[in-house]
């Protein structure tokens, strides 16, 4: 695959990106190499191979889902700039 130009421009319009033309001229080849480079990539034999996410074993550390302070309603609604029956009170967004 060739990018030319011409796709340079049309690719930068529809991303809303203004160019000129020797902007366009210089990234043409700039992308003709991205896409080589991904060429190359695709001929890579990963088979057996599992997919990942990085390239060392990571989890999340998640800590316990305890209540630690129960029932603190009244205190955090205190801080509200206007609550009801309970809840935040906020504006309404859509009518």
């Amino acid at each position: 695959m060739s990018v030319d130009t011409a796709t340079v421009k049309r690719i930068a319009s529809l991303a809303r990106i203004a160019i000129t033309d020797d902007e366009a001229q210089a990234m043409a080849p700039e992308l003709n190499n991205i896409l080589g480079w991904i060429e190359q990539l695709g001929e890579v034999d990963v088979t057996g191979i599992e997919p990942m996410t990085a390239v060392i074993p990571n989890t999340l550390r998640l800590r316990e889902d305890v209540v630690t302070e129960p029932d603190q309603r009244d205190l955090v609604l205190a801080n509200a700039p206007q609550a009801e029956h309970g809840f935040f009170a906020v504006p309404k967004v859509i009518e």
